[in-house]
């Protein structure tokens, strides 16, 4: 093991990435895998009430995440070098991502064919930040969400859950143009200037 992988893996900043992937990631697989309990917990509580608290926990998770991640995004500690050139493949597969992501909402050729681009979108996204860099929070936060994509997939797919509507092409061109604009964004503005960490170094 190279004297780079070597580090801490507690802490208090840890401790708040710990947190949100259990928070955020649970509340997902548990929304995945076991839906009879959830359609269950929904009818006693109520839908809103339901949906409420599965927000509030989802949201606090990220917010966990996101804070323990800008707390150890400088610490240096990696679990494994990138793959070589990976940071130009992240660039395609970051923007291949959010435009699947931004197909999602609207009824295209693109979300009939995928028919699931939000996950596809997602899993795409992180798999390019794990390609990317090795560093622990890193792998920490696009893992959960890798794995979450990778689970709603399949679970999607074992339920014959598919899109059924007419396509429009308008649909797909707003969707390449938005998912353009959050790639831009991202890139130029997010990732720079709020996280301090060049898309390309």
């Amino acid at each position: 093991m190279p004297n780079c992988c070597i580090g801490k893996f507690g802490g208090e900043s840890m401790t708040l990435l710990y947190l949100g992937i259990l928070l955020f990631g649970g509340s997902h697989f548990f929304s995945e895998m076991f839906p009879a309990v959830r359609n269950r917990l929904q009818a006693r509580l109520g839908e809103q009430s339901y949906k409420g608290t599965y927000s509030i926990i989802s949201l606090v998770g990220l917010v966990l995440l996101g804070w323990g991640y800008v707390q150890t995004r400088n610490n240096g500690v990696l679990l494994y070098e990138p793959v070589a050139g990976a940071a130009h493949v992240t660039l395609l597969l970051v923007l291949i991502g959010f435009v699947l992501i931004s197909s999602f909402h609207g009824k295209g050729y693109i979300r009939k064919f995928v028919q699931n681009p939000f996950s596809w979108g997602v899993l795409l996204w992180s798999l390019g930040h794990l390609l990317a860099n090795g560093k622990v929070a890193v792998v920490l936060i696009y893992g959960l969400l890798f794995v979450i994509s990778v689970v709603d997939i399949a679970v999607n797919m074992a339920r014959g859950n598919r899109p059924v509507y007419e396509p429009r092409i308008r649909s797909d061109i707003i969707a390449v143009v938005a998912g353009v604009v959050i790639y831009l964004l991202a890139g130029l503005v997010f990732h720079p200037y709020v996280l301090g960490v060049p898309v390309l170094q």
